[in-house]
């Protein structure tokens, strides 16, 4: 067993949080490089327009061949800003042209970048699931997490997915929107929240989509550091582990899905990503500081053990949090 292995298993059992062991691999999350248009408070990846991190073009080859290899079902891209990537295009073809569901977590505001003016129909034209981050229908809010104008440049995105089917009964074109809690407090109940959503994004906005997912604001990077400064990163942690509800566990995303980093690393999902707790087992071994995206190509990693921490208590606090929103 290499350090990186030995480090990770050291750091989950400092943790409280009940064992878990994978699943069926059903997603491949690709983190396609750090850079973004956006600087939010609460992004836990540290995402800006300053980072140069980016997934070289020998790493983007494999995914294809990875997820043929392992049957995946789902393609989920994120970054930063994945659409950044000048590979994001051909990657999603060639998915798509194996069958595979192409999720594209979108910020909105790049589809109004220069030289992204054609993005909203190319994900249409693909037929690219959009999961968009909206962290509130109201501005202030809105502008207050992510940055002065974000507000109404992620309507006018949003109007203009709408404008393509995305969210229209009928179309085939999936469109979810992500909140997230404007600080150190559990999402409230996602179906009620969803229903105030459509309301004001219909009456005010001509709005529509499919599906609202509510996500925790994990403890980590960026917004831990902003909760440290306030004093509120400890009773934050604390209010996340006392919300602890074991009955999520049979469905968090970790159990399905493998989260690689732009240099091709694995991990059990994007916040281990960040906290460099790499899969704790592979065969063979992937490089350096743990398993390599090339590994899956032979490897299944059903049944192996997966790397928890303290931070994991936010992805089963209360109604539970995922990629793919609450888990009740």
């Amino acid at each position: 067993m290499n350090a990186g292995f030995q480090g990770s298993q050291e750091h989950a059992g400092l943790t409280s949080f009940p064992p878990l062991h994978r699943g069926v691999l059903t997603t491949l999350q690709v983190n396609l490089g750090y850079r973004c248009n956006q600087a939010c408070s609460h992004c836990h990846v540290d995402a800006g327009p300053t980072r140069t991190e980016m997934m070289d073009a020998a790493t983007l080859a494999l995914i294809p061949q990875v997820l043929s290899a392992r049957g995946i079902a789902t393609l989920d891209l994120t970054g930063g800003a994945p659409e950044l990537h000048p590979g994001f295009r051909e990657l999603v073809r060639q998915a798509r042209a194996l069958g595979v569901t192409v999720i594209d977590r979108c910020n909105l505001t790049i589809l109004s970048e220069p030289g992204h003016q054609d993005l909203a129909a190319f994900l249409a034209d693909q037929g690219v699931r959009v999961v968009a981050s909206l962290p509130c229908y109201l501005q202030d809010n809105v502008d207050r997490q992510r940055g002065s104008g974000v507000f109404v440049r992620s309507i006018a995105g949003l109007q203009q997915l709408n404008a393509l089917g995305y969210g229209q009964a009928g179309s085939g074109l999936s469109l979810d929107l992500v909140f997230n809690p404007q600080g150190p407090t559990l999402p409230p109940p996602q179906q009620q929240l969803e229903a105030d959503y459509r309301r004001h994004l219909g009456e005010t906005f001509g709005i529509v989509f499919n599906r609202l997912l509510a996500l925790a604001n994990m403890p980590i990077a960026r917004f831990a550091d902003h909760l440290r400064r306030r004093g509120e990163l400890e009773p934050y942690r604390q209010l996340l582990e006392r919300s602890h509800n074991p009955t999520n566990l049979s469905q968090v995303m970790c159990r399905s899905l493998i989260s690689v980093d732009w240099q091709g690393r694995l991990y059990d999902c994007d916040f281990n990503q960040m906290l460099e707790l790499p899969l704790l087992s592979a065969s063979p071994p992937g490089p350096g500081a743990g398993p390599h995206l090339s590994d899956l190509l032979a490897w299944d990693p059903a049944g192996a053990p997966i790397a928890v921490a303290a931070h994991c208590f936010g992805c089963t606090a209360g109604s539970g949090s995922s990629c793919g929103g609450s888990l009740r």
